[in-house]
């Protein structure tokens, strides 16, 4: 178990060694301290000879400091091999991350890849400096004192006996009490998470609608959810303060009555029963560090398996060893293809696809909301796979070509247009980071961008803050269509890109995609005929299905959906 999270150790193993070799001598120095304690009661203070307090207190002054070294050596190299650690996980979490399919982050929930990248890696970080350190003080702490303990008196050794087992006994209990309700915590946080990232992302939905008030309330739901699951679960680890308390004073107890009856027969000296009491305090006190290691572990035990299941997650889109590298060209073949993201075809959001379109073709899809439009298209990248049936690009079945080279020839503008905070330019080069501002330019010019962006003060130098928050709906369309186009596809693929844009402005960009990208196949899904009135083929989808494929001209003639869809919206238009 665990052993993704082992592996991410290296390169902080040295430090991780180094931190138990200096706890080890600290726990070494901290249990002969007690020792010569005994000698310097027996030998100097009741015997009164100065000579011998003096020895014995500058070795133990000695031996303190050395403690001390080594206790902040062992500091030192804790916090850096448990950051180290977390820097690992933290890394390895976020690169295997971007190798997820659509459908593996559906599975995990974007709100809780958020928590297991935060809070959890957090929790590790924790819990793995308790393990380098107090996991590693308290066992040695308890051997070499319980050793010493026996040496000086075996009889009242016999009260470790009792007091151990009975201690690790409630300490068990509380902490297989606590665990479940841990690990209840930490999916309350994922919902948590969804609840502040829904409120932020839909917050002028929010507050058009005046819902302010629902959300605090809906927030305060979940709050009280993990206040009312972590006291819960502290308040069972409470009980191992006064348990670790009771048993260490009656301990101290039955040995103070034990030790009165050694010392009047002259069988304990006085500094012997210093010495026990110290390494009785010592024994005790590490089993409580201990039961605090072990309820750490408690609560990054349930963090570890989060982590471990996004580790060990493998994305649904495995590239095969030999696959291909280069796209011949645009065309696209979908043959019987069903499709569905739960993987039962019993539930089939596509079904018995069937469709050719040849390279440099414009090709439009239209159909009801909920007809799978975007589904379908997500399908040529391998954004998703069918479930049954193939999806061919250049000939070739799309999981035979690499991610990279595939998608690389596919330029793809979806429903829900996102920018990064950055510059205009710094925005569009994610289409192509080597692009020329001449090349910028180009681009923009056909995505109808160019007039607006010159309007600006910095024009493409201007910050767009994040999600494009500073731009409106069209420009923010207009932009992205310009970030695709700089890839130079052989595929472009509009996910009811323009609906935002007006029809002008709309006719202008797909004339521009006609003349300046002549040999590119052109995909667009759209809500208005007269986005696709020109295109080579159009497409009707109606529940997942292929309802009729033609020209405007012959969809009008024999589709009466299509027809009664073109003259709906050629009515509105009139009217308006």
């Amino acid at each position: 178990m665990f052993a993704e999270l082992r592996k991410l150790t290296v390169g902080y193993r040295r430090p991780t060694i180094l931190t138990m070799v200096f706890v080890t001598l600290e726990v070494i120095m901290d249990v002969i301290i007690p020792f010569l304690m005994a000698f310097l009661i027996d030998r100097g203070i009741d015997a009164g000879n100065f000579d011998e307090i003096l020895k014995w207190g500058l070795l133990l002054l000695l031996c303190a400091s050395v403690a001390l070294l080594f206790g902040v050596l062992s500091g030192h190299y804790a916090a850096k091999a448990s950051t180290g650690f977390a820097k690992n996980v933290r890394k390895k979490l976020y690169h295997h991350t971007q190798d997820f399919s659509f459908s593996n982050i559906d599975k995990f929930s974007t709100s809780s890849l958020v928590t297991r990248l935060t809070t959890d890696v957090t929790n590790v970080q924790r819990a793995y400096q308790m393990i380098i350190r107090i996991a590693v003080r308290s066992p040695g702490m308890l051997v070499f004192a319980f050793f010493m303990a026996v040496s000086i008196n075996k009889t009242l050794s016999l009260v470790y006996l009792v007091a151990l087992p009975l201690l690790a006994i409630g300490l068990f209990f509380l902490i297989k009490a606590a665990y479940p309700i841990f690990t209840r915590v930490f999916k309350t946080y994922d919902r948590l998470n969804t609840v502040v990232q829904e409120n932020i992302r839909g917050i002028r939905v929010v507050k058009s609608f005046v819902r302010e008030a629902y959300e605090v309330q809906k927030f305060g739901v979940v709050s009280t959810d993990i206040y009312n699951d972590f006291s819960k679960a502290e308040k069972i680890i409470a009980y191992s303060s006064p348990l670790m308390q009771g048993m260490m004073y009656l301990s101290l107890l039955s040995i103070s009555y034990i030790a009165a009856r050694l010392i009047v027969s002259s069988s304990m000296t006085a500094g012997e029963l210093m010495s026990f009491i110290t390494y009785t305090s010592q024994i005790l006190m590490s089993l409580m560090m201990l039961s605090m290691v072990v309820v750490m572990i408690t609560i990054s035990r349930a963090s570890a398996v989060r982590i471990e299941e996004v580790l060990t997650e493998q994305s649904d889109l495995a590239e095969q060893k030999d696959a291909i590298t280069k796209v011949a060209d645009g065309s696209v073949s979908f043959s019987h293809v069903y499709f569905s993201y739960t993987k039962t075809k019993e539930k089939c959001c596509l079904c018995d696809i069937n469709l050719d379109i040849a390279s440099g073709q414009t090709i439009g899809i239209l159909g009801p909301t909920g007809s799978a439009k975007s589904s379908l298209v997500q399908l040529i990248p391998r954004l998703y796979d069918t479930f049954s049936g193939s999806v061919k690009v250049g000939g070739v079945d799309v999981r035979d070509y690499t991610l990279e080279s595939l998608r690389k020839e596919v330029g793809m503008v979806l429903q829900k247009n996102l920018l990064f905070s950055g510059t205009i330019a710094e925005n569009l080069r994610w289409g192509n980071e080597h692009a020329s501002d001449e090349e910028l330019r180009w681009a923009c010019r056909i995505a109808q961008a160019d007039g607006f962006i010159q309007q600006f003060p910095n024009g493409y130098e201007t910050y767009i803050e994040q999600d494009g928050s500073n731009v409106s709906g069209g420009q923010k369309q207009r932009l992205c269509i310009a970030r695709a186009l700089l890839k130079y596809p052989k595929i472009l693929i509009f996910d009811d890109s323009t609906s935002a844009v007006d029809t002008k402005t709309d006719a202008a960009i797909r004339e521009g995609l006609l003349h300046e990208l002549p040999e590119t196949t052109k995909i667009i899904i759209a809500q208005r005929v007269t986005s696709v009135m020109d295109a080579d083929k159009i497409i009707m989808l109606d529940d997942g299905r292929i309802h009729d494929v033609g020209t405007h001209q012959e969809l009008m003639d024999h589709c009466s959906q299509y027809k009664e869809m073109y003259c709906s919206q050629m009515h509105k238009e009139e009217r308006a």
